[in-house]
């Protein structure tokens, strides 16, 4: 753990359930629940300070943890606590990994269709206290080191009236997964070791899952966002390609620059951004918001996402008519991206989990050095 950690991309800055810092660690139930609560109920709080919205106008709450699960669900937890509407049409999302997040966006996005001026809570956490393995199998170790706490809380509406003061627009929600594939449906999966503790495996399958299920995402999204010019590159190299079978004409790999200007990938871990990088071509400053998420605050599952987005706001990079894409993957194995227009620009100094230290960074994370052996083998 002790090698995995120094190299996996993460500063010292992170953080953890303080239940893990105990002697011994305390990983009781109520422990994990009181880690889960101060994240979603701070975010929260913070959410209605800023946008001054009542807990009577909200409709719609949908709460996403990976793999924290109680009963009742964290749902009825925030329905109980903000004294939220009885007819809240509410959702419980657990066990679908880092893209579960964007999948919710996807969600409110269809109820919007059929449930007029409504606001809609998103909120995204999990718990590092439920997580941890406490037994020496290493292809379960990964998790206890890269996974951190991390919590956010979306406000969304379907309002006319809220046009003016929104910061960003849905544009399009695209969902891709190949669970039909044993290599992706096992890379990341939970299951007890030989001793019967219980642990999330990863295994060398993860980067061939990772890629594969992107690249088909990203096969759907880019009709859906490339200007005509970098569309008929692509049809043209499809075409040059299957006439001249055995060619060595390279794919084309579309310049998504030409109509988005902020790329927000998963942060997941360093060997993932790495090959996700090198494969897909994306440049260092595309990467930046990832790495930098990841070094501060480590992968806090679903919502890593958007410390990324908040990260291009502190620094004050998001203009008026932007456009922003987000994409997610996770177990199962599964991708989610996410296409925003920026309604207007941001002030660098709203509130933000970045504000206090923004001018810190970027810092140079490019001697941390590769973990060839981070994966076990697959089975």
């Amino acid at each position: 753990m002790d090698r995995i950690l120094q190299r996996s991309g993460l500063g010292d800055k992170t953080y953890i359930s303080k239940g893990l810092l105990t002697e011994p660690p305390d990983m009781s139930r109520e422990v994990a629940q009181e880690e889960v609560e101060m994240g979603i109920f701070g975010t929260i709080d913070e959410l209605l300070l800023k946008t001054r919205v009542k807990c009577e106008e909200i409709g719609i709450l949908v709460c996403v943890s990976g793999v924290f699960n109680i009963m009742p669900s964290l749902s009825s937890v925030i329905v109980k606590r903000y004294r939220l509407r009885d007819d809240i049409r509410s959702y419980n999302i657990t066990g679908m990994g880092c893209s579960a997040g964007l999948v919710a966006l996807g969600l409110v996005q269809n109820l919007f269709k059929v449930h007029d001026n409504s606001c809609a809570l998103v909120v995204t956490t999990d718990s590092t206290t439920g997580s941890v393995y406490e037994g020496n199998d290493r292809s379960k170790l990964l998790s206890n080191c890269i996974f951190r706490v991390g919590g956010v809380a979306l406000l969304l509406s379907n309002k006319p009236s809220d046009q003016t003061t929104s910061k960003y627009e849905l544009i399009r929600t695209v969902r891709s997964q190949t669970a039909d594939n044993d290599r992706s449906y096992n890379c990341i999966f939970m299951e007890e070791d030989k001793e019967g503790y219980r642990g999330i495996t990863i295994n060398k399958d993860l980067l061939y899952a990772a890629i594969k299920t992107i690249r088909s995402n990203i096969s759907t999204v880019a009709p859906l966002v490339l200007p005509l010019s970098e569309k008929f590159r692509y049809l043209m190299n499809i075409t040059v390609r299957r006439i001249r079978t055995g060619s060595k004409v390279e794919p084309y790999n579309p310049d998504f620059s030409k109509s988005i200007n902020h790329f927000f990938p998963h942060v997941g871990g360093k060997p993932v951004l790495d090959d996700l990088q090198r494969k897909l071509g994306f440049s260092d400053e595309q990467m930046e918001a990832s790495r930098m998420t990841l070094y501060r605050f480590g992968n806090s599952s679903s919502s890593s996402i958007w410390y990324e987005v908040a990260y291009a706001e502190a620094k004050g990079r998001v203009k008026k008519g932007d456009a922003l894409w987000q994409i997610a993957f996770g177990s199962g194995f599964k991708c989610s991206s996410v296409i925003w227009r920026a309604t207007r620009s941001i002030d660098r100094n709203e509130m933000n989990p970045w504000r206090d230290e923004i001018d810190e960074f970027p810092v140079d994370v490019s001697e941390i050095e590769a973990f060839p052996d981070l994966f076990v083998a697959s089975k």
